[in-house]
């Protein structure tokens, strides 16, 4: 079999084109719930206490918040979505 027939240049081309294509989309996998803190340098971690989740119905955001430096901290964020919400409350009496 050789490759100077046009027909199997094409096929043998073809597959070479949609291998890469292949390879390329299943590195592109941006799911942050997979991949943590592939953001911006961080300073330090509030691991000190668990967020409280609030989960939305299907198709709705879901919530978090938590205390940190006695302020509190809500975060909206829709699955893999790319984009959030953030909201705090200076000084919130319930963080203590």
């Amino acid at each position: 079999m050789s490759l100077h027939k046009p027909g199997l240049r094409t096929v043998v081309a073809s597959l070479t084109a949609v291998v890469v294509l292949s390879l390329t989309a299943a590195s592109c996998d941006d799911n942050k719930a997979s991949e943590p803190f592939k953001d911006a340098p961080r300073s330090h971690v509030n691991n000190g206490s668990a967020m409280d989740v609030v989960r939305g119905s299907d198709g709705f955001t879901n919530l978090g918040t938590k205390c940190d430096h006695g302020n509190r901290v809500y975060v909206a964020y829709h699955g893999d979505g790319a984009y959030a919400a953030i909201a705090v409350v200076p000084q919130d009496p319930t963080c203590n």
